[in-house]
Parts: structure tokens; sequence; C-alpha cells
């Protein structure tokens, strides 16, 4: 087994792994370039002088995309065109906070399926769904049904992504180039509609990046009156993008995000995981303890 002989300090990987540190890193907070797409389901309120006096009135509306900058503005949309250069999907949780705790999430890597157990930021798998297919979901504890009713499959989206009309906050008209975005879709019916488009090319036999999709909103409403929007997307096959060197290193950067990302939970998981082996370890000893107290006394 040929070995490193000699210090190299322009392949930080190679000799870290020489020196054996390079499992020593803590995990750290993620950071994103990556533009965020979502729907907007309330309409944004400001003011307007209306007769010389100041009243409120809705600067953008209600169902519109909405693709928030890191470290930037945020822009609003009623369509949009995505031309998408992958997908992978992911389970995630939403945890409420108490007195001395905020909310937070819950999420496990990103995979390419979910027909695999997933490891998340918890220590734990899935979120805490159980693995494998559930055949009598009434069957489980109610605790447990609960908590499955809390977990959501999401479909991610990268890509870039064009904004048809943007607007401000304000409502003011502002021109924003196309750029790299991903989008998580929890939705049940989105995450269905959305799909659709990939499911068809798959069956096509083309890949995404060479088509684009325009997407709109379609209103739905709630039995108490309130509104909530769901995509409605629309697939073009007729025209076939060429895929450019600029493209080949987008993708190569949504590829490294991804490693990022999943580093990063994986490095919360062993975290997570060590500090439960421990707990586990201490309640044996104390048990252990317990034993030889109690066969003492006998």
């Amino acid at each position: 087994m040929t070995e490193l002989t000699t210090i190299d300090p322009n392949n930080y990987g190679a000799m870290a792994k020489a020196m054996g540190i390079a499992n020593e890193a803590p995990a750290k907070a993620k950071s994103s370039s990556l533009a965020r797409l979502r729907i907007n389901h309330s309409p944004i309120m400001g003011t307007a002088e209306v007769k010389g006096k100041s009243v409120n009135v809705e600067t953008v509306s209600g169902g519109t995309y909405k693709l928030e900058i890191p470290d930037g503005d945020t822009y609003f949309a009623n369509s949009l065109k995505l031309r998408p250069h992958m997908q992978r999907f992911m389970y995630k949780r939403f945890v409420m906070g108490g007195a001395n705790a905020p909310n937070r999430y819950v999420k496990t890597v990103m995979s390419d399926n979910l027909n695999v157990d997933l490891k998340d930021n918890d220590g734990g798998f899935n979120c805490g769904k159980p693995a494998g297919y559930i055949q009598d979901f009434k069957a489980l504890p109610e605790k447990m049904q609960e908590l499955i009713k809390q977990i959501k499959r999401v479909r991610v989206l990268f890509g870039t992504v064009e904004l048809v009309n943007p607007v401000t906050s304000t409502g003011a008209e502002v021109t924003v180039d196309p750029m790299p975005f991903i989008w998580e879709i929890d939705n049940r019916d989105a995450f269905k509609i959305v799909g659709e488009p990939f499911a068809n090319l798959a069956k096509l036999q083309r890949l995404p990046i060479h088509h684009m999709i325009t997407a709109t909103t379609d209103e739905k409403k709630l039995p108490n009156g309130n509104s909530f929007f769901i995509p409605v997307v629309s697939l073009d096959v007729s025209k076939s993008i060429e895929v450019t060197d600029a493209d080949q290193n987008m993708f190569a950067d949504f590829l490294a995000w991804l490693d990022n990302y999943n580093q990063y939970i994986l490095n919360l998981w062993q975290e997570k995981a060590n500090s439960k082996m421990e707990d586990d370890d201490v309640d044996v000893i104390d048990s252990m303890v317990d034993i030889e107290v109690e066969d003492v006394g006998c």
C-alpha cells in the first residue's frame, strides 16, 4: 500500500485524510447562495396617498410567486418561466418551539427517491416516519399517526427562473435577470402537479434542462373562507434548448450545493446519534449500578 510521504499544502482533502482529521469537521451553519422560490399565499399590504390621506392598499396580490434573494431583495410575479436542471426529494417536519426553544424544522438529506431511509438532522431517519410501506395506518398508535401527519414529502427543484413582469413588495415594476433557484414543494397537491412534467419527460426520454416550464397559480378555497394557491404548470416539448458551457458550470454548482447541504445534515445526524448513544450508555450503566446495589442488599 502506497502512502503519502510529503506534505502537499495545496491538497487539503488528501492531506486531511492522511493526517487523520478528515472526519473532525463539526457541523456548520449552512449558507445558501441560491434564490428561494415560493408561492406567496397572502396579499402584501402597503400605503398610498388618496385625496391627501394615507390609506392601506394591496401592493402585491395573493397567489403570486415570490423569489427571495439571499442577502438581497424579494421579487414577485404572477407567472414564471422555469428551466429545471434537476430535482431531489426529502422529508421535513415543522416543530413548534416553546418558552426556551425556537420553532425549527427537522429535515432529511436530499435523495433522488423516497424509497430509502433518509437520515435527518435530529439523529433519526425520515423525520420520525417508520421505514417501509404502512399497510394499516389506523392500526398505528395515535401518537405515531399524529407524527406521520406532520411529516411532509418535499420535491426540491433546482434550475434557473425568469420572472414575468416582476414587481417589488411595494408593487413597483423592476427588471430581474434569470437566475439559479431552489424550490421546496411540500404541499401534497403541488407535489403531484409539479411532478407531472418530469414524468412526461421521463416517458419521452428527454432531459429537463432541454425544456422550459411555465408556471402560474390557481386559487383554492378553504371551508373557513380563506384561500390558498397551487401551481399550474405547462411543459413545452416543442423546443429543445442547447446546453452551453455556462449550463455545465451551473449544474456542477447545483451538485456542489447539494453535497454541502447533505453533508451538513449528515454531520448533525452524527452529532445527535452520538448524543443519543451516550445517553443510552448512561442508562445502561445506571441500571447496572442499581442491580449491583440490589444484589448486595440480598
